[in-house]
């Protein structure tokens, strides 16, 4: 009974009806309850129809449960669904209101409220650091840890104030918390990502003297910031080494290599690393191929731009349209129309949409 409750819910497209239903079933079930996809799905879908009163009445009927907010797990997938359907302030909302609902607040249901706090695409990030600041300093009980300051840096990250975030090891520190390798990590994609390498270097000394060996996330984000600065023969050696010593180069590692070649317009390069991918046992991904495509088709290099095309989409990694609607431009105005064709008719049993993927007209490509 319960497995046709949820299909029936999955199924369901009017948003009263699923906010009902879910109400119901939830208050029916504390099997229910315990469904994390479900509730996932269906904020996801509440929150898309623009019905954040829907997502409100939904979460709301769960604070009649004590049993269930006696587990602080419980509150705080709750106030992390509504960090899912960007409602930053209703997350907040329910964490002042878990001591009078009689339900425990600690650093997990804290880690929650930060964690919507800096993922609620309508959340300003001075929102998170003021919390940060005031709910420890107003309850004793709620500690800060590890991921509490892990979260702290990517927002400090995302702002950006990069020095604010550096700072926060030293804060951690005063606090007996070692940073880890999250936490160097984040450091590491701002630093490079905003073109400071000097600092990001010192980010990676201090890696080093804490003991903690950088992992392929830590090389991707030097890759990037290679890249960035158009040091790409660099970064290309960089690969070469992870190589040879490790960690081994991922599909991002190649990912980036590539589009630096194709942003000096060396193509003949990016096209050789797209080769090595494959050969050092990477998949490409979407990003690959929407690094390569558009530049293989300004080049008039169609082969290959459709033979990436086909493969995106036996991989189900699908490329945007626009970028395969260049290709089946390009192959129209070099006069390979049935070939463009045949890439529709293959781009229509996969996820495209007659809309968003044609065939030009005579006049557009005249």
């Amino acid at each position: 009974a319960l497995r046709s409750i949820i299909k029936r819910l999955f199924r369901e497209r009017d948003p009263d009806k699923l906010a009902a239903g879910f109400i119901a079933a939830a208050a029916a079930s504390p099997r229910f309850r315990c469904r994390h996809r479900i509730y996932s799905s269906a904020v996801r879908r509440l929150a898309a129809a623009g019905r954040p009163d829907a997502v409100a009445a939904v979460l709301d009927s769960h604070l009649r449960f004590p049993s269930d907010l006696s587990h602080e797990g419980f509150s705080a997938r709750l106030i992390s669904l509504y960090g899912a359907a960007s409602m930053p302030s209703h997350a907040a909302a329910l964490f002042r209101r878990l001591p009078s609902l009689s339900a425990p607040r600690s650093a997990l249901s804290f880690n929650a409220l930060l964690t919507a706090l800096a993922d609620s695409s309508s959340s300003n990030p001075d929102a998170l650091l003021a919390a940060f600041d005031q709910i420890p300093a107003e309850d004793p009980s709620i500690v800060p840890n590890l991921c509490s300051y892990n979260i702290l840096i990517r927002a400090l990250c995302a702002k950006p104030d990069l020095d604010a975030a550096f700072d926060v090891l030293s804060l951690m520190e005063q606090h007996g918390i070692s940073p880890d390798l999250i936490s160097f990590n984040t450091l590491l994609n701002g630093f490079f990502g905003h073109g400071r390498f000097p600092d990001a270097e010192k980010v990676w000394n201090l890696m080093r003297e804490r003991n903690v060996e950088p992992d392929v996330k830590s090389f991707n984000a030097k890759l990037r910031g290679l890249v960035l600065e158009k040091r790409t023969e660099e970064a290309a050696e960089l690969v070469d080494q992870m190589m040879r010593d490790g960690p081994k180069p991922d599909t991002s590692s190649f990912n980036a290599v590539i589009r630096g070649h194709c942003k000096i317009g060396n193509l003949e390069a990016a096209k050789t690393v797209y080769l090595d991918l494959v050969k050092n046992g990477c998949a490409p991904n979407k990003g690959t191929f929407e690094a390569l495509i558009p530049h293989l088709c300004e080049a008039g290099d169609f082969d290959l731009a459709l033979r990436c095309c086909y493969d995106s989409m036996s991989r189900k990694c699908f490329a945007d349209a626009a970028v395969l609607q260049k290709v089946v431009d390009g192959l129209v105005a070099a006069s390979r129309a049935e070939e463009a064709e045949k890439l529709v008719e293959r781009a229509r049993t996969n996820k495209y949409s007659k809309k968003s993927l044609k065939m030009p007209n005579k006049q557009s490509v005249s």
